[in-house]
């Protein structure tokens, strides 16, 4: 086991370097002078040759890279063209807030995904099946930001029940754990909910019939267990992959969708990738992609681990 772990954590650093070099890439291969954004108008060659010695453009790519990997890896991920604030204090503030909001829509959708997936699986072939069925199929299929709108028109406009945007009272972004900032939580929670609930309700109902089909479900009803009895064996074998699942899910999450956040005006990641992809601000956009993607990568090995635990014929494979 403990081979295993040592191989999973080695493997991830390779795959850190490839994804520093692939969002580096991507940001200096996009068109736009990111300087636009702070020179006026009339800015002199004085000035602008100044900014760019400021920002480190003036050198080489390969030099911008290996100094740009040098200082994130001090925690310096640079200064913000847009607001002159650090990346790093801007990048994390936004990573906190989508992380609370991505943690709560991903429990969300694995407690009713599971929840689905079992009934649909346990019951297969039954209209209970069909009704899960389609309930995870409508989860992947409605075009979220349409449903954020929707839910923004009912509880927010209509009902009056939970406010329609921000992420604490009167536009506040320090989170308190109460009613008045969980109020705020929940329309854009339940909204990130609906793609993961139904990709796990799809998953563990595939597995749950699966499952059941084998030969040692069969022996197990031939001992005399308990219908309860058996459910818990096929949760036991499901657990690991429905885990992974989860965690991929939480994974994509984190990454933050632009349009849930923009049409809740939540101050996540994805609210804070789309100003910096209008402003052009590199350092931003460069520091935002990289820590989410080191969020992603980290939470795979971890993924990794915990099913290992669940299920010691992955280590041992």
């Amino acid at each position: 086991m403990l081979a295993y772990l040592l191989r999973r954590v080695l493997y991830t650093l390779p795959i850190m370097a490839g994804v520093a070099l692939v969002c580096f890439a991507l940001v200096h291969l996009a068109p736009g002078d990111p300087l636009v954004a702070i020179l006026p108008p009339d800015a002199n060659e004085d000035l602008q040759k100044q900014l760019r010695t400021l920002y480190g453009f003036d050198r080489s790519l390969p030099e911008q890279f290996f100094s740009w990997v040098w200082r994130a890896l001090q925690g310096d991920l640079g200064t913000s063209i847009a607001s002159n604030r650090p990346v790093a204090t801007e990048v994390m503030t936004a990573v906190g807030n989508t992380l609370r909001l991505a943690v709560v829509a991903t429990l969300i959708g694995f407690f009713f995904g599971c929840l689905f997936g079992f009934v649909a699986g346990y019951f297969r072939n039954s209209w209970i099946d069909r009704g899960a069925s389609l309930l995870s199929v409508l989860g992947v299929s409605v075009p979220h930001y349409w449903l954020g709108m929707v839910l923004v028109i009912i509880f927010a406009a209509q009902l009056n029940w939970l406010p329609a945007t921000g992420a604490g009272p009167g536009g506040s972004d320090a989170w308190v754990w109460n009613w008045e900032h969980i109020k705020h939580l929940l329309l854009p929670a339940i909204t990130m909910s609906v793609i993961p609930m139904g990709i796990v309700a799809r998953t563990v109902r595939a597995l749950v019939a699966e499952i059941l089909a084998q030969e040692f479900v069969v022996g197990l009803r031939a001992k005399g267990l308990t219908h309860f009895g058996v459910f818990s064996h096929v949760v036991k074998n499901a657990a690991p992959t429905a885990l992974a699942v989860m965690g991929l899910q939480l994974g994509y999450l984190l990454g933050g969708s632009i349009l849930i956040e923009t049409v809740f005006a939540w101050p996540g990641t994805g609210f804070l990738l789309n100003s910096a992809i209008f402003q052009r601000d590199l350092p931003l956009l460069q520091g935002t992609i990289l820590v989410l993607a080191m969020f992603f990568v980290v939470l795979n090995v971890i993924v990794d681990i915990v099913q290992s635990l669940l299920d010691p014929r992955i280590a041992r494979s």
